[in-house]
């Protein structure tokens, strides 16, 4: 891992691509898969999702890529990529820390979840900067090494989407 703090122009950038390759993979759904799609969307941040987030940073430490995404993304909703990809918006992360805690990973920092998939299989963050994914759909289960960084899992989901076009 590089230790390079996530850059919020790179999320900008990242953002217009992945929206870019969402609208091309919707203007086919329905043609290619027989069904309307669902919501697909990188949805920016706006001051009341800043004040989610700093919100969320005043309850727990973050990773501070973590805050960077949420200072330029308020959630992402990909259900129509592979089996769904959801990036949590920081209020319903907050609320999940509140009723279920922090994910304790390995010899890991305890890890804040932020993102599910159409499985129900968890996303957390962990203090290393490494992203997780839970093993079940369960935020007491095992978790293995999904990305490396915000960044990295960023690109990979960016890949998927624009993978399915």
């Amino acid at each position: 891992m590089s230790g390079e703090r996530l850059d919020p122009e790179w999320v900008r950038g990242w953002c217009e691509g992945t929206s870019a390759g969402l609208a091309a993979l919707m203007s086919s759904f329905l043609e290619t898969h027989g069904y309307p799609p669902g919501e697909n969307a990188v949805v920016l941040a706006t001051d009341e999702s800043h004040g989610a987030t700093d919100a969320l940073v005043d309850l727990t430490p973050i990773p501070s890529d973590l805050t960077t995404l949420y200072w330029v993304v308020c959630e992402i909703s990909m259900p129509d990529v592979e089996h769904g990809y959801f990036v949590h918006p920081a209020s319903t992360v907050a609320e999940h820390l509140r009723e279920h805690g922090s994910v304790q990973i390995d010899d890991e920092p305890p890890g804040i979840v932020f993102a599910s998939d159409g499985g129900g299989h968890l996303f957390a963050a962990a203090g290393s900067g490494r992203i997780w994914r839970s093993a079940t759909a369960s935020w007491f289960d095992d978790f293995e090494v999904a990305a490396e960084s915000v960044q990295d899992f960023l690109e990979q989901l960016g890949r998927r989407a624009a993978g399915q076009t």
